[in-house]
């Protein structure tokens, strides 16, 4: 019988359409079972044949567990805001919204042509509204939560206000930007702009200024994942590191619980190394490293000062118990100090001071570190001789590190405030304007490392160039590298500088660290490869211990000291292991690792240079983008502050505007909006011409990141069209966590991680009650393309060391007009003259002829000679042409379809192979647009059909692994399907008998049962598609028509290829979709085997077999083959010594 797949695959998928088979019931009186996909981004150019891989992996599954009686949750849905969309629309003006309407279209046509078990009715798009709505609540909740440390995890920012009202900042242990300080009292005494101001600092959603990836082109902010070698991915340009004020979220509180939460999930382990790795928790000690000012470069530090002026010294190297009695003061200030701590704390003067701060070995009252401005508060004993004599010294000392001293007397303070306040701001505002000049110093460097016990081994310091302090560090010698370095720096993502582990580059500050153990000044340098948002974003550089540092130490020509016991010449490479004991290290000699790591903490904690920590890499995430295509974020400004709209007033819908590009103020697209303001009194939103800050107020011109709505889509699916809450407590505690995610490793550090940030933060708001979102998570591989590539001349430029560079990247000794001229006639003319068939290139070698020809050709300005030839090379250059154009299935080129596609080679010679040909060259790449190697589903479908399709991405391999896609291949599944369907036919007859099967046809179909079972919970979906294909040939061998057999055969096929097991299982006399049958249970006992075909040996060497009865004992066994005339013949009258018998296994005879 014809099997005809178009019309069977449109009649089913119009069945499952019109009765909605795959509807999920609410229904809580069955298991339940959650299957979910990566959440797609509709691009315009819709499906290839990789994009499915996962896609029917997880609807196998869906199947299969429908059929084992389980309640599926199997849903779709769409990432649809992307900068694709709002790049078309910038080039086109086509509004977004259109643009992914079209796509949506297009990918659900192609997603419901290969047959998937979808959920439709629970379809979300990142972009509704009705969607979005619930995105900005999830942002307004954790605006309005903090994160208690206490309690270890998020609660609402009430509990906040009240732990202040009753306390202030006392017994506080709470995740925050920095550390504040007030009483009770002081808070209820702030006005309530101050109080805001205060809230933001511990708030989970808010706004800092942040270190971003930078786009000037695009207008926006760019996410590490869209950024390739600097450039942006969508466009491919340049990409720089810029500090903006940002929307951001507090991640960095869940890192500890985002580590410990992979104990209870089933991931593979390269995911969670992945997150681990990004996460980036280390245990180690943080230790300040004093800084000599530029004047003392030559090497005169601080302990020569205090050698001349000792006298003055208020502890000398006591610093812990300075540090402790610098605490007591806090407590038991003056009424002046009190008075003038009110009005400088909490940066009331727009600038952090600290009180009672040890400065080298000095107690200063009030310190503004930026501006380097102490303040002191003199009593009564001040004014005796001595004592002013001991305070100038004070005064002079810290003015050589530095510092600049303002004196005010009590009564000054007492009397006149404002007066003093007033000379406080005149000297910030003076030495803000000097320390931009470049001028002061006296600062201390905290470092944080893995490995303190190796820092006598540390011999420079290396700041990350985005680091505040360099800017203070520089000398004025050194400024114009510095800045140039930190500008080529600006041009790299962290992404690259993380990546980039084989150059090295830096530049020196001019300043001088101070080593606290072995008092050797240390150069500090800045380079790329520290990161400010790593520790401190300042390493102490052992060279001899650490690869990047020995290799930078290498090129600036540093010291490198051995302080780990090694074999290894520490000069030549370094030795980083923690098996070895500690040399060169005074008192830490001969200690192994543990204890060497533990004595100098214990040590760096005693003399008060800082302290035993745990840190994270992991930092913040940003969750602004100055972009159109995304969710407005529901915050207005008042007063200079963030208000977030009430619940009422959601969604806040995306506004029309004209442009879609930056304003001309440099503001984001929303900007353009000409209604988009709030009216507080009305609730509303207005017209933008009616902002006065009164009553109607800015909102916030920025959109939320692209992975905010692809942060809880799991949870919508369970409730998709409520609109009173994001999801009813019931239903998210009936499907809990996803109980299967089929994904990509490429969303690791990204929709995962930010999925299990929501969730924690969700469950500890009690919302839901899961810890976790994705119990068991399968990471896909990838179907590859196979590109074809053809072969053109090009112009190579050889350097005087015969490195080659790539054709129009030229090295700077060539960068000549003579050259780049060369370079651009020779590629207008010879680029498209010739092109070469893949064989044939191989035989063309770069031909100096081919370069004096082309001089020939040309009018040229210059005189070539040898000299200029020496640097010229023509090379045979590939590149790639659309597989489409291949003659059938083979690697020959249809030449006039491609001149269609490319005219600019319409007149080229063809270069050919030897039997006229013109052949491409083949090659396994990512299936991708660029490389013109993508197949469309639909042409598949068309051809072989959607269960072809389905059953041939299954049999390529292993669903974790990459493998290579062949077309070609698709007709040994389209072969078995056509055996299948012929079962149920005799010749164009349906025809199935009620017969009893016998017993090699239940055994078949029970050893197919076993595997399928075995192979589905394990997803080994290939060996899956390998038994069937032996079933049904045995089947066929059989010719097997039986009931019993063919209608168990059509439920365990049906997972994998839905349409013709609902075809053949209609013909069968059902009315129902077999969608919901159980599953074929497993009989054992027709896999028994009732005889067994022994080998039969002789003193250990098989003569020949029988077949015996299984249950036969060894008695039995025996008796017939002593019996056997064969067994006789090759006995030849010997004895038996042993006779061996091994149930089901062997029979050995010994004789």
């Amino acid at each position: 019988m014809f099997y005809d797949h178009q019309q069977i695959e449109k009649k089913w998928q119009k069945y499952w359409e019109d009765n909605q088979t795959y509807k999920t019931s609410d229904s809580t009186d069955k298991p339940k079972f959650y299957v979910l996909d990566m959440f797609p981004y509709p691009s315009g150019a819709g499906l290839h044949v990789g994009h499915p891989l996962g896609y029917i992996a997880s609807d196998i599954y869906a199947r299969f567990k429908r059929h084992q009686g389980f309640n599926v949750l199997h849903p779709v849905g769409y990432d649809s805001f992307g900068l694709p969309a709002e790049q078309y629309a910038i080039q086109t003006g086509t509004h977004p919204a259109i643009t992914t309407e079209q796509n949506i279209t297009r990918y659900e046509e192609q997603l419901r042509k290969i047959g998937f078990s979808f959920d439709w009715s629970r379809e979300v798009r990142t972009s509704d509204a009705s969607y979005y709505k619930w995105t900005q609540w999830i942002f307004i909740q954790l605006f309005h939560s903090w994160y208690n440390k206490e309690t270890d995890k998020a609660e609402s920012i009430e509990t906040l206000i009240q732990h202040f009202e009753e306390k202030g900042t006392e017994g506080l242990n709470a995740n925050q930007n920095e550390e504040l300080t007030f009483t009770s009292e002081e808070w209820k005494n702030y006005s309530d702009i101050k109080k805001e101001e205060i809230l933001l600092n511990y708030r989970l959603a808010f706004r800092a200024e942040t270190t971003v990836n930078w786009c000037p082109a695009l207008g926006t902010v760019l996410a590490n994942d869209e950024i390739k070698d600097g450039k942006s991915e969508r466009g491919g340009y340049p990409v720089f590191q810029k500090k903006m004020m940002q929307w951001s979220m507090r991640i960095s509180a869940y890192s500890e619980r985002l580590l410990q939460g992979f104990k209870t999930l089933d991931w593979p382990q390269p995911l969670k190394d992945a997150q681990e790795y990004w996460i980036g928790k280390s245990q180690g000690a943080q230790v300040e490293f004093e800084i000599l000012s530029p004047a003392l470069s030559g090497g005169e530090g601080a302990d020569s000062f205090k050698n001349k002026k000792a006298g003055f010294l208020t502890g000398g190297a006591n610093s812990k118990i300075l540090l402790q009695h610098a605490k007591n003061m806090r407590h038991n200030a003056t009424e002046a100090e009190d008075a003038l701590w009110q009005k400088l704390r909490n940066k009331n003067l727009d600038a952090k001071f600290r009180r009672q701060h040890l400065i080298k070995d000095y107690i200063v009252d009030f310190v503004n570190l930026d501006s380097k401005l102490v303040i002191e508060v003199d009593g009564g004993y001040h004014s005796t001789e001595e004592q002013i004599e001991f305070d100038n010294l004070r005064t002079e000392y810290l003015n050589f590190f530095g510092y600049q001293v303002l004196r005010f007397s009590n009564e000054e303070v007492l009397n006149n405030i404002e007066s003093v306040l007033e000379k406080i701001k005149d000297s910030l505002s003076a030495l803000q304007t000097s320390l931009s000049s470049g001028e002061g110093l006296g600062e201390r460097i905290s470092v944080f490392t893995t490995r303190p016990d190796t820092i006598f081994g540390a011999t420079f310091m290396v700041l990350a160039p985005e680091n505040p302090l360099v800017q203070n560090l520089t000398t004025q010698e050194q400024k114009t590298e510095v800045d140039n370095y930190i500008e080529e720096t600006s041009k790299k993502t962290e992404r690259d500088r993380m990546a980039d582990v084989k150059n090295v580059s830096g530049a020196f500050t001019g300043s001088y660290a101070i080593n606290p153990f072995t008092g050797k000044n240390i150069p500090v340098y800045i380079s790329d490869y520290v990161l400010m948002g790593y520790g401190t974003g300042a390493v102490m550089a052992v060279p001899a211990h650490d690869e990047r540092d020995h290799r930078f130490a290498k090129k600036f020509n540093l010291e490198i000291v051995k302080v780990v016991e090694s074999d290894v010449d520490v000069q030549e490479e370094a030795y980083d292991s923690k098996d070895s004991v500690c040399v060169n290290s005074d008192f830490l000699n001969g200690l192994n690792y543990k204890d060497a790591k533990s004595k100098i903490i214990a040590e760096i904690e005693n003399r008060g240079i800082g302290h035993g920590t745990t840190n994270y890499r992991q930092r913040d995430a940003i969750f602004s983008r100055q972009r159109y295509w995304g969710e407005p974020v529901p915050i207005y400004y008042k007063d200079g502050m963030p208000y977030t709209l009430p619940n009422s007033a959601l969604p806040l819908e995306l506004p029309e505007v004209e442009k879609y590009l930056p304003t001309e103020d440099g503001d984001p697209p929303l900007g353009n909006a000409k209604t988009f303001a709030w009216d507080e009194a009305n609730q509303k939103v207005v017209d933008t011409d009616l902002i006065d800050d009164k009553n109607v107020f800015p909102l916030e011109l920025s959109t939320m990141p692209g992975w905010a709505g692809s942060s809880w889509y799991f949870l919508r699916y369970m409730d998709p069209n409520d609109d009173e809450v994001f999801a009813k407590k019931e239903l998210t505690d009936y499907w809990g966590q996803v109980d299967l995610y089929i994904g990509g490793s490429e969303h690791a550090t990204g929709h995962l991680l930010y999925s299990r940030f929501w969730n924690m933060f969700l469950k500890d708001r009690g919302y839901i009650e899961q810890n976790e979102p994705f119990q068991k998570l399968i990471n896909q591989g990838m179907i590859l393309g196979m590109s074809a590539l053809t072969f053109r001349y090009g112009l190579e430029i050889l350097s005087k060391n015969n490195q080659k560079l790539v054709l129009g990247r030229i090295s700077t000794e060539l960068e000549d007009k003579l050259i780049v001229d060369l370079m651009r006639r020779f590629n207008e003319k010879f680029s498209t003259t010739f092109l070469i068939s893949s064989n044939a290139s191989q035989n063309i070698t770069s031909s100096e002829n081919v370069v004096k020809t082309f001089f020939q050709q040309i009018e040229f300005d210059y005189n070539v000679d040898d000299e200029i030839l020496q640097f010229l090379q023509v090379s045979i250059f590939p590149f790639h042409v659309d597989v489409s154009l291949l003659k059938d299935i083979t690697n020959e080129l249809d030449i006039e379809k491609f001149k269609n596609w490319r005219p600019e080679f319409k007149n080229s010679m063809y270069v050919k192979e030897i039997d006229g040909k013109y052949l491409t060259h083949r090659e396994v790449e990512k299936m991708s647009k660029s490389k013109y190697n993508v197949v469309n589903p639909d042409d598949i479908c068309n051809e072989y059909g959607a269960d072809g399709l389905r059953l041939y991405e299954m049999f390529l391999g292993p669903l974790e692994q990459s493998k290579p896609w062949n077309t070609q291949g698709l007709s040994g599944v389209y072969g078995f399907l056509k055996k299948f369907w012929n079962l149920y036919f005799n010749g164009d007859t349906f025809e199935v008998s009620d017969e009893e099967p016998t017993k090699a046809e239940f055994k078949i179909l029970h050893t197919l049962i076993k595997k399928v079972l075995f192979d589905i919970e394990n997803f080994s979906f290939n060996t899956s598609v390998s038994s069937f294909m032996i079933a049904v040939n045995e089947l066929q061998k059989l010719k097997c028509n039986k009931r019993a057999i063919l209608e168990p055969l059509a439920i365990i096929i049906s997972p994998y290829a839905p349409h013709i097991c609902e075809e053949v299982w209609n013909l069968l006399g059902n009315n129902s979709s077999i969608e919901f049958e159980k599953f074929p249970i497993l009989d054992e006992a027709y896999l028994v085997e009732d005889e067994i075909d022994y080998p039969v040996s002789f003193n250990g060497k098989m003569k020949f077999k029988i077949k015996l009865a299984a249950d036969l004992e060894k008695e039995e066994v025996q008796k017939i083959i002593l019996e056997n005339e064969d067994a006789k013949r090759h006995l030849d009258g010997k004895k038996v010594k042993n006779f061996i018998f091994v149930p089901k296994k062997i029979i050995n005879i010994v004789s």
